[in-house]
């Protein structure tokens, strides 16, 4: 019994009254609430626009959406029609709000290429249903309890409301219908499963009823919320669906690759998979692949549950035969020497990515950052250095911590010597 205690939520419970007045509160949208709106929807546009993620969750945190959504919820179960009428009024001219600044920003931003972040949120699956009432769980479970801790801005940060509006106010602006369909579609998925996780658990907590309503239209009440509920979730599931299949048909491809495409004396420059058109592209450098290997491949897919794919092989460039029949070891250094280069430079690349996604939110002042290897020519020898260019906002030198930076981008890249440049 005392292990079943644990579990329960009636003694941490807040008073009913609080609970209500609490969420009504954040069901309006005017004043401040509207504004601090408007500005959460220029930040997660900007974000999406220059594909910062840790702008998008700044946004998230900022953000006011979630209020007339829970209101909705706490609304059917409690039976307040009032309350219901409300949240709904608010919640379409939020929605409307939001969609207005975000087509405006896009329409006026001179950067208009979409970034993985505002791909992530064109293609909704029934992980984003789970993602959204769980996280709606957790939000009216925190918002019920008197010991409400840092729950709610996770639960923004975890059910992302604003991303997919800003998404598709992108759409509208660039006139791409299937991304405007997709990030609403995402943004209906949290709004449906975060209000009927928060009347899931009204009901459960036994939440007083305001008004008392025939049966007979409480019972209608209840098929359209259930209606909806399936509505909502049925495209979900297949999106779902089709998104583990690609994982699979993507893995199982990475694994073929890996383990087949071996060819002695080649080695691979790019790579492409696409699920939708079942194709593996490779471009291939070094020696010539000749038909019988490339069928040997192809006949090789079946193993891997691939068989419908097509496998395409191009040449990237390729020594003559003449050439090919005198290759020895010194000459296949060369080839594993240049594809380490180029797997050196790639992951290069990707580490400054994520170094400066890190420095924007460690290091505010810092504007603009390169990390680099260059040679130093001197009279006695030549040498690589390890070069590090930053640039600072005006007047921030006198109070930035040089030392702190420097042994921080030391310890992150695992180098003991770097040459320091700041610009201002």
């Amino acid at each position: 019994m005392e292990f079943l205690k644990r579990f329960s939520l009636y003694q941490e419970k807040e008073d009913y009254a609080t609970v209500i007045e609490t969420i009504e509160q954040g069901v309006v949208f005017k004043g401040t609430n509207l504004w601090v709106l408007i500005f959460a929807i220029f930040i997660a546009s900007l974000g999406l626009n220059v594909n910062s993620t840790a702008v998008i969750i700044g946004a998230m945190l900022v953000s006011p959406l979630m209020g007339p959504i829970m209101g909705l919820g706490l609304a059917m179960g409690i039976n307040d029609l009032a309350l219901l009428k409300k949240s709904a009024k608010n919640f379409l001219f939020a929605v409307g709000v939001s969609l207005f600044t975000s087509t405006f920003y896009f329409f006026l931003s001179p950067l208009n290429e979409a970034h993985s972040e505002i791909l992530a949120r064109t293609t909704p699956n029934i992980y984003d249903v789970l993602i959204a009432f769980f996280g709606g769980l957790a939000g009216i479970l925190a918002t019920s309890s008197k010991l409400k801790g840092n729950v709610i801005p996770g639960v923004a940060i975890a059910t992302a409301l604003m991303p997919p509006l800003c998404t598709a106010g992108y759409g509208l602006a660039s006139g791409n219908w299937q991304f405007f369909s997709g990030a609403l579609y995402l943004f209906f998925i949290n709004t449906v499963f975060i209000a009927l996780s928060t009347f899931v658990t009204v009901r459960f907590l036994r939440f007083p009823n305001k008004e008392f309503i025939d049966v007979k239209i409480k019972k209608k009440v209840h098929n359209w919320i259930g209606f909806i509920v399936v509505l909502t979730l049925v495209p979900s599931i297949y999106f779902g669906y089709e998104f583990i299949k690609e994982i699979k048909f993507k893995t199982q491809a990475n694994k073929f690759i890996t383990e087949q495409v071996n060819l002695k004396n080649n080695f691979i420059i790019s790579k492409k998979m696409q699920y939708k058109d079942e194709l593996i592209e490779l471009v291939i450098g070094g020696k010539k692949v000749d038909s019988l290997e490339i069928n040997t491949l192809k006949n090789n897919l079946k193993a891997y549950n691939l068989e419908t794919a097509n496998l395409i092989i191009k040449e990237g460039f390729s020594f003559s035969n003449d050439v090919d029949k005198k290759i020895n070891t010194s000459q296949n250094r060369i080839l594993e020497e240049y594809q380490n280069k180029i797997s050196n430079d790639e992951n290069f690349k990707k580490k400054n990515k994520e170094v400066f996604q890190e420095i924007k939110v460690l290091f505010p002042e810092i504007t603009s950052f390169i990390m680099t290897t260059g040679e130093n020519h001197n009279i006695e020898k030549l040498e690589l250095v390890n070069l590090c260019i930053i640039q600072l906002e005006k007047n921030s030198t006198k109070d930035f911590d040089f030392e702190k930076f420097q042994n921080w981008i030391k310890t992150t890249y695992n180098l003991k010597a770097i040459k320091f440049i700041t610009k201002e």
